[in-house]
C-alpha cells in the first residue's frame, strides 16, 4: 500500500475520533448551558461512552502499527510528517490509560460537576468534598499510569503544557513572588481609583447585547458561533466553523460580564482561526493551553483594558446605559477598568493580583497530588493561602474554594497555564505594536482586522506545528520572558496610579 493510501487511513481514524470527541463536547456544552438538573446521571454515561469510543480508536494496536509504518516513510509531505509525529506521541501516551479508566474519569467528572453546582447553591464545600476526593484519587492514578521522573504533578501538567514540570514552573512563580509584591505594595500605597460607577444596576439583556457588539467588532464570526449564559464562563469548539462562548451577568456589577466575554472571545477567535482542512489532526489543534490563554489575555487585558479600546467603545456603551454612565469620561472608565485590589474571585481579578490567584491553585494542586493536603481540608487550606498571598480570607465557600469548575472536571495542571498565557500575551502584544503601524490608533478607531490578521498569521494558522517556546521564539525572537509582562505592568500601572 502506498503512503497516500496509508495516510488516508490514518486521517479517517483520527477524524472519526475527533467526531466522537466533538459530539461529547456538544453534550458538555449543553450540560453547562441548557440541560435540566435531572439529566446529569445519564449525561455522564453518554459522555463516558463517547470518550471510550474515541479512546479505543486512538489506542488500538492497529492504529499504532499504522502510525509506526507512516513514521518510517520518506515520501510524506512536511505537514503529513508533522501530523504523524504528533499523533504517534499522543498514541504512546494514550496507551498508558485503559479504556475503563477513561470511562471512570468521565463518569466521575459528571458526578463531580453536578455536586459542585449543588455545593455552590448551598454554599457548602462539604457537599462537594467527597466527589472531589474521588476525582483526585483518579488523577493520582492517572499520574502513576503516565509515569513521571520527579513529581506526580509533572505527569498531569504535560496534558496541558507539553514538557512542563514543577522544576520548570517553580522558578517562574518565584519571579512572580519576587517582583509582583513590590508593584502591588506601591499601588496599594497610592490613591485608589474610583470604580463605584460599575456597581449600579445594569439590566441583564442590555449587558448581553453590548457584549455581542464587542465580540462582533473583535472579529468573532457569529455564523460560526454563539454566546450563551453559564455558571462559569467558558469557550468550546466543535470545529473552526462552530465555536461557542458563554458568559455570566451580574446586574449589579458591570465589570463581571465585560471582560469575561472579551476573554472567551479571544479563545474563540483562536479556534475559529485554526485551519479547517486539518480538522481532527494535530495541525488543526491549538499548540497548548498557555498559548490558548495568551490569546484570551491578549484581547482581555492588552486590548480590552487599554485606553484606546475604551475611547472607541465607551460612547457605544453609554448608549446602552445612558443614565448610569452619563458622568463617566474615558480616563475615569479606563482607570476603573484597571483597578488593582486584592479580591476573592480569580476570574474577576486585576492583572497584578491575578497571578497570586493562580499561584495559590498551583501550590494546592501540587500538595493534593503529593498527599500533603487532604481534599476535606481544602476550604481551610484555601483561606490560609489567600491570607498569606493577598491578605484576605473568603467569608464563605462559594467565593472561596468553590469558585472554579476545573477540579470537578479533573483539570489538574491547567491553572499554571493561565499565568503563562498572560506572560506570553504581553510579549506578543509588544511585538504586534512593533509590526503593525499605529496599532493603538487602529484600536481607538475600532479597526481590529489588521491585528486579528497578525494573530492569524503568527499564531492561529500553525496548530501544533511548534511548541509554545518555539512559537514565542518565532514571533518575538526569544522564548518566554517574564520581564515582558513586568515592563508592561509597571508602565501601565505607573500611569494609572501616578507611581514614581
Amino acid at each position: 500500500m502506498n503512503s497516500s493510501e496509508l495516510y488516508q487511513q490514518y486521517q479517517t481514524i483520527t477524524q472519526k475520533a475527533a467526531d466522537f470527541n466533538n459530539a461529547a463536547a456538544v453534550l458538555g456544552w449543553d450540560q453547562e448551558v441548557y440541560m435540566p438538573s435531572k439529566g446529569f446521571p445519564f449525561r455522564g454515561r453518554q459522555l463516558a461512552t463517547l470518550a471510550a469510543q474515541a479512546h479505543e480508536l486512538l489506542t488500538a494496536e492497529s492504529y499504532g502499527n499504522l502510525l509506526h509504518e507512516l513514521a518510517g516513510r520518506d515520501d510524506l509531505t512536511e505537514e503529513q510528517q508533522h501530523n504523524v509525529r504528533c499523533s504517534l506521541d499522543d498514541y504512546q501516551k494514550n496507551r498508558t490509560l485503559p479504556a475503563d479508566f477513561i470511562q471512570q474519569v468521565t463518569q466521575q467528572s459528571s458526578r463531580s460537576y453536578s455536586t459542585w453546582i449543588e455545593a455552590r447553591k448551598q454554599n457548602n464545600f462539604s457537599v462537594y468534598a467527597r466527589e472531589l476526593g474521588k476525582m483526585i484519587t483518579l488523577k493520582k492514578q492517572q499520574a502513576e499510569l503516565y509515569g513521571y521522573a520527579t513529581h506526580p504533578y509533572d505527569a498531569l501538567l504535560d496534558d496541558y503544557e507539553k514538557g512542563a514540570t514543577v522544576s520548570m514552573l517553580d522558578p517562574i512563580f518565584s519571579e512572580v513572588k519576587e517582583q509582583l509584591p513590590t508593584l502591588l505594595r506601591q499601588i496599594t500605597a497610592a490613591r485608589q481609583v474610583d470604580d463605584s460607577f460599575f456597581l449600579q444596576h445594569f439590566p441583564r439583556q442590555q449587558q448581553f447585547d453590548f457584549s455581542l457588539e464587542v465580540l462582533r467588532t473583535m472579529g468573532y464570526d457569529f455564523d460560526a458561533g454563539r454566546q450563551d449564559y453559564s455558571e462559569h464562563p467558558f469557550s468550546t469548539s466543535f470545529a473552526p466553523t462552530d465555536v461557542r462562548v458563554t458568559t455570566r451577568v451580574d446586574e449589579h456589577n458591570l465589570a463581571s460580564l465585560l471582560w469575561s466575554s472579551i476573554h472567551e472571545g479571544g479563545h474563540a477567535l483562536y479556534e475559529q482561526g485554526l485551519p479547517d482542512e486539518q480538522y481532527g489532526m494535530p495541525l488543526g489543534a491549538a499548540v497548548s493551553l498557555s498559548i490558548h490563554e495568551s490569546q484570551s489575555r491578549f484581547w482581555e487585558n492588552c486590548v480590552g483594558r487599554s485606553l484606546s479600546f475604551w475611547k472607541y467603545f465607551l460612547p457605544k456603551l453609554q448608549t446602552y446605559f445612558p443614565e448610569q454612565l452619563k458622568a463617566v469620561n474615558v480616563e475615569t472608565f479606563y482607570k476603573a477598568a484597571n483597578k488593582v485590589e486584592p479580591s476573592l474571585i480569580r476570574t474577576e481579578a486585576d492583572e497584578v493580583t491575578y497571578h497570586f490567584h493562580v499561584m495559590i491553585r498551583y501550590e494546592i494542586e501540587k500538595a493534593l497530588l503529593s498527599n500533603d493536603v487532604k481534599p476535606e481540608d481544602l476550604s481551610d487550606v484555601w483561606n490560609t493561602y489567600y491570607q498569606q498571598y493577598l491578605g484576605i480570607s473568603s467569608p464563605d465557600d462559594r467565593q472561596g474554594v468553590l469558585q472554579d469548575v476545573h477540579w470537578s472536571h479533573g483539570s489538574f495542571g491547567y491553572f499554571p497555564t493561565y499565568s503563562l498565557g498572560s506572560f506570553y500575551a504581553a510579549q506578543f502584544f509588544d511585538q504586534a505594536k512593533k509590526d503593525i503601524e499605529d496599532l493603538e490608533s487602529k484600536i481607538e478607531n475600532g479597526k481590529f482586522d489588521e491585528m486579528l490578521h497578525w494573530l492569524r498569521v503568527n499564531v492561529h494558522q500553525y496548530g501544533r506545528r511548534f511548541t509554545s517556546e518555539e512559537l514565542c521564539q518565532r514571533i518575538t525572537g526569544s522564548g518566554l520572558k517574564f520581564s515582558s509582562f513586568m515592563n508592561y505592568a509597571r508602565n501601565k500601572f505607573a500611569q494609572i496610579y501616578n507611581l514614581q
